[in-house]
């Protein structure tokens, strides 16, 4: 088996629970009740998202991404 490292995002929802997703792979999107919930659905979901595209013979996505805060002033 191979290991793929992936930068996930969550987000609190504002009506409890969270939403996560994977910028590196489109359409890639999960959400859960709790952080650690919505951390193990991310999971499951990018692991789901792998299999098909192996089983589509479809390439594996590497992320090509830069977190920086940044501020704005307005």
């Amino acid at each position: 088996m191979k290991q793929y490292n992936y930068t996930i995002i969550l987000e609190r929802e504002a009506d409890g629970g969270y939403h996560a997703f994977c910028p590196a792979l489109p359409g890639c999107h999960t959400q859960g009740d709790s952080y650690d919930e919505t951390l193990e659905n991310i999971k499951d979901a990018i692991k789901l998202y792998l299999e098909s595209l192996k089983a589509h013979h479809d390439p594996i996505p590497q992320e090509d991404l830069t977190i920086k805060p940044l501020r704005v002033v307005v």
